[in-house]
């Protein structure tokens, strides 16, 4: 049987794609989830990411929106 796994792209964690995003949403939350198509997601890291900012707690935000992007898989 002839497997069609070379015509998918690589997709969920680990994938060159998530790696890509969660470096992008490390440096700006957000950002990972923006590239990935997650607009909602997006809207709602950066939104916290500022809230957290105000009471010194951003970097989770950066911790936590980098882990998102890169774990990150798809619905096929």
């Amino acid at each position: 049987m002839k497997s069609d796994a070379y015509l998918t792209p690589d997709v969920g964690p680990g994938a060159a794609g998530n790696v890509i995003a969660a470096l992008c949403s490390f440096l700006l939350p957000g950002l990972g989830q923006l590239i990935q198509g997650r607009v909602f997601a997006a809207l709602l890291h950066f939104i916290l990411f500022g809230v957290l900012w105000m009471v010194m707690l951003g970097w989770v935000m950066h911790i936590w929106s980098a882990l998102s992007a890169a774990w990150y898989q798809p619905r096929r």
